[in-house]
């Protein structure tokens, strides 16, 4: 399906006049220096090659038409409104931009075909834009003109946000902006903007803007967090996305680094975009002002997700265009615990009922259907993100998924965090690759992850890990007929034969029933002699006396090795929990036992009963075997009556 304005401008008209003019290419003194274009790359010859250290200027003269961006799509241009006959613009990549050079590949220069984004360098900005004067107009950069273009009332209402940090303060009100959108100014007025060592440039104008901001103290400094929305976003925007904003510079700080620039800036539009210091975020309530939770949290979600991109891609910049997860899924994991850290902040945003942020990607259990779904149509993380299939869960939901999982199963949360915190301080405003991502946790924590990265990053491989069988023993100081065959094979007496302690299977004709009556002392006599001649009375005291000896078999149909998370309930009602970690499976990939004493008869077994791991099929998790209603049985129910 698609939307009736998309349609007709793709299929009714000669299209949108999209892209780069490019008019001239001159070098530093005017003459024209030879350039070739490929479609969306262009290659301009230098009169000679550059060594390590040298430098080269140039200019590009070029012009851009500006798209609407709601009815012909893309990642920036404008938003008509028929009120008033007005405009939102969100602008970005509409200037030639560089491509990345790095000692790994060389030249990034593969086409942009517009799903798999961006590879590009740091550099500084200083950047002039003429609007109407009406316009209100912030993007990547420091305002370096701020009392010529802000009126008195807005520069002491700017003052007063740098000292705010519990609420944001309107820069610019919805009843100033209701008034200004209007009419229009015939005036034009400049806004100048200075940005040092960012990858890319993004400003977002129109005179329709509401504008608020307020501080956040992160490590010494203070950061503005900045919202710019039309009355069309409120009350949801100006009540939750500079929140939101602020929110996520904390969450982020503390799992990464201190976020290095002066502000962060959430626009209000019909999408979800990233570029430095800026993004564009959705949602918006009905002509009346109501919304749902959808709604609500789509757009809370969506404004932690792109200020987030701050960090990946726009200051660990890796390769967008061939590693999509790299910065979506490393987003998107923070993402989920900026999210838990919104919700617990500000528990007034969730809704009746809730305990928590309702995250959509993070948990295990979300990725389940993916991952158990068919393998034609998946591919693993490691994959060219132009040249994945179901894009979302392969950049974004699996990645994110992988990683909380190894934070809070594998590694534990001191213990990643530390290592993830060192791989973004150590590769900060640098171009990381997959290897120094999976070399720096594992060198930071020396943990072996080589087993993790290659299920889950090179495979599609699934988790499916369960129980197998379950034999129950009792202890018994009499010779079972496997050992008195033992003994006569070699001409041995029993006697010959030093004391021993027999293992009897329930249910095996050597078993007794006056084995479950007894201790364990009281049915293997050998034990208790043992005892009472190497131990203290003290270390007596102190001793387990086990009853119930269980061989508990795990098997392993789906592909993926994982720690085995294991509940053990017992006949009085307590429970304890163990894990066996992934070497369990070291030797044998498809199933592995462990002997367990107890003093406690063990009455049910249960693997990963937190659904921690994205089990796909937890019909072989449970031991006795649990009988499970299918979907259609829990439809049936729900609707019975």
């Amino acid at each position: 399906a698609q939307r009736t304005s998309g349609f007709a401008s793709r299929y009714l008209t000669d299209g949108f006049d999209g892209g780069f003019n490019i008019e001239e290419v001159k070098d530093i003194n005017g003459k024209p220096l030879t350039h070739m274009i490929n479609s969306t790359m262009m290659r301009v010859e230098l009169p000679k090659a550059m060594k390590t250290g040298d430098k080269f200027s140039f200019s590009i003269k070029w012009w851009y038409n500006i798209n609407d961006h709601v009815k012909d799509g893309g990642r920036s241009g404008y938003e008509y409104f028929t009120e008033n006959d007005n405009r939102i613009y969100v602008m970005a990549q509409f200037y030639p931009r560089m491509a990345v050079y790095n000692d790994v590949e060389g030249w990034q220069n593969s086409q942009f075909w517009g799903r798999d984004e961006f590879a590009l360098p740091f550099g500084d900005f200083d950047v002039n834009i003429t609007v109407p004067a009406d316009h209100i107009l912030d993007g990547t950069g420091y305002l370096t003109n701020r009392e010529e273009v802000f009126t008195k009332d807005m520069m002491k209402r700017f003052k007063q946000a740098t000292k705010s940090y519990d609420k944001p303060v309107e820069i610019v009100t919805q009843a100033e902006a209701e008034v200004t959108e209007k009419s229009k100014s015939t005036e034009k007025k400049t806004w100048k903007l200075s940005a040092q060592m960012v990858r890319d440039f993004g400003f977002a104008t129109s005179r329709k803007f509401i504008w608020d901001m307020m501080a956040v103290k992160i490590g010494e400094r203070d950061v503005m967090a900045v919202s710019l929305y039309s009355k069309e976003g409120n009350p949801l925007w100006g009540q939750w996305s500079t929140m939101a904003v602020a929110s996520t510079l904390k969450s982020y700080s503390r799992m990464t680094f201190d976020y290095p620039y002066h502000k962060a800036i959430s626009v209000h539009a019909p999408m979800g975009m990233e570029y430095p210091m800026i993004c564009y975020n959705f949602g918006r309530p009905d002509a009346e002002g109501n919304y749902s939770d959808r709604t609500k949290f789509g757009m809370i979600s969506v404004i932690i997700h792109e200020v987030g991109h701050n960090w990946f891609p726009m200051i660990v910049n890796s390769d967008e265009r061939q590693w999509t997860w790299m910065d979506e899924g490393l987003n998107t994991f923070v993402q989920y615990v900026a999210e838990q850290d919104f919700g617990e902040w500000n528990p007034t945003a969730l809704s009746a009922g809730m305990t928590q942020y309702p995250s959509r990607r993070g948990p295990a259990k979300n990725i389940v259907p993916y991952m158990g779904g068919d393998q034609d149509f998946i591919a693993p993380i490691m994959t060219k993100g132009l040249n994945t299939y179901q894009f979302g869960n392969n950049a974004y939901g699996k990645p994110a998924t992988a990683l909380n999982i190894l934070r809070e199963t594998i590694m534990g949360r001191d213990l990643f965090d530390y290592s993830f915190r060192e791989y973004t301080e150590r590769w900060m405003f640098k171009h990381p690759t997959p290897e120094d991502f999976f070399r720096t946790m594992e060198d930071a924590s020396a943990f072996d992850l080589d087993w993790y990265w290659r299920g889950w990053f090179f495979t599609t491989d699934y988790v499916d890990i369960g129980v197998k069988e379950v034999k129950k023993f009792y202890a018994t100081s009499e010779p079972n007929q496997w050992i008195k065959d033992f003994a006569a094979q070699r001409g041995m007496e029993m006697s010959d034969l030093p004391p021993l302690v027999y293992m009897v299977e329930e249910g095996s004709e050597e078993f007794e029933e006056s084995l479950r009556n007894g201790t364990l002392l009281d049915n293997a006599p050998t034990v208790k002699e043992y005892i009472m001649d190497n131990f203290s009375e003290k270390e007596r005291s102190e001793l387990k006396q086990p009853k119930y000896f269980y061989n508990v078999t795990f098997e392993k149909p789906g592909g993926l090795v994982m720690p085995i998370i294991v509940e053990y309930t017992y006949k009085d009602g307590t429970s304890k929990k163990e894990t066996y970690p992934a070497q369990i499976w070291r030797l044998n990939d498809s199933e592995a036992s462990k002997a367990i004493a107890s003093d406690k008869e063990i009455v049910s077994i249960k693997v990963d009963p937190d659904l921690e791991t994205a089990d796909i099929d937890t019909s072989n998790n449970s031991w006795p075997k649990e009988i499970k209603q299918s979907q259609f049985d829990k439809f049936k129910n729900q609707v019975k009556n």
